[in-house]
């Protein structure tokens, strides 16, 4: 559906849409397809008006293991790659706030960097015992203009939000719960995100989206106030001797 990438699946059960993070074999991790189709997604997933709720998860055993690393070696060097991407970044973030669909995650895996983001931009969030969220873009040598940092000071402390983000620690699922970047720690977050699904299709439609909206209004006033200033630091930060070092390790490592 939608005309997106095959890394990303969308699927219609009469007005409830499943869509799948689909790089299994790479842990879902982040490569230019599956951000590009994450940046198209939401304005068309807003636009499809049969639709009235979604559920987000990963395809095998991982929500998302964050950016791939040939991937962020080539943004390193790109410009042209590097300018579309942090575009694309805002598009995402922007497009999950203002998305008219309330959206469910199903985090089945780790959820790292842009993963742990769409956790923290959807609306309600099961997460399965053994699974964490990430956000590593420090470790990297990276600003995460699109990551944790950009909303957790919505979802849990200030203090809390910079610990994690500066240290780039895993988050464990229960941790995650008692912080609020989560709302349930489940067996099967999967079964547990569609019967949430079901039970927002039972409530009065105009009343869900609205109450959404007036709720992300919030969300979104916060990102565009630091928006702007994040995505030129990560640019810059792409450019860094710090940033070429690490990924020149990571990339040499998986050689």
């Amino acid at each position: 559906m939608y005309d997106l990438p095959e890394e990303i699946h969308v699927e219609a059960d009469g007005p409830l849409r499943i869509i799948t993070l689909n790089r299994p074999d790479a842990l879902n991790a982040v490569n230019d397809d599956l951000h590009t189709g994450l940046a198209r997604l939401w304005p068309r997933l807003s636009d499809d008006r049969d639709a009235r709720v979604a559920v987000l998860t990963g395809a095998g055993k991982a929500f998302s293991a964050g950016g791939d690393f040939a991937y962020l070696a080539e943004l390193g060097s790109d410009a042209e790659l590097r300018a579309k991407t942090i575009a694309h970044g805002r598009d995402i973030v922007l497009g999950m706030a203002r998305c008219r669909v309330p959206v469910v995650a199903a985090v089945n895996g780790p959820a790292v960097g842009l993963g742990c983001s769409l956790v923290a931009l959807s609306d309600i969030a099961y997460i399965a015992e053994t699974a964490y969220l990430e956000d590593p873009h420090v470790q990297v040598g990276l600003v995460a203009a699109d990551g944790g940092p950009l909303t957790w000071p919505l979802h849990t402390s200030l203090l809390l939000a910079k610990e994690y983000a500066l240290t780039g620690a895993k988050i464990p699922a229960e941790r995650a719960r008692e912080m609020g970047l989560v709302n349930h720690v489940v067996a099967d977050p999967r079964s547990e995100a569609l019967a949430c699904a079901k039970r927002v299709l039972e409530l009065p439609r105009q009343a869900v989206e609205s109450t959404k909206r007036l709720l992300n209004l919030h969300l979104e006033r916060a990102v565009l106030a630091t928006l702007d200033y994040a995505t030129t630091a990560e640019d810059l930060s792409f450019q860094t001797a710090d940033f070429r070092a690490v990924i020149s390790r990571l990339t040499a490592g998986r050689s």
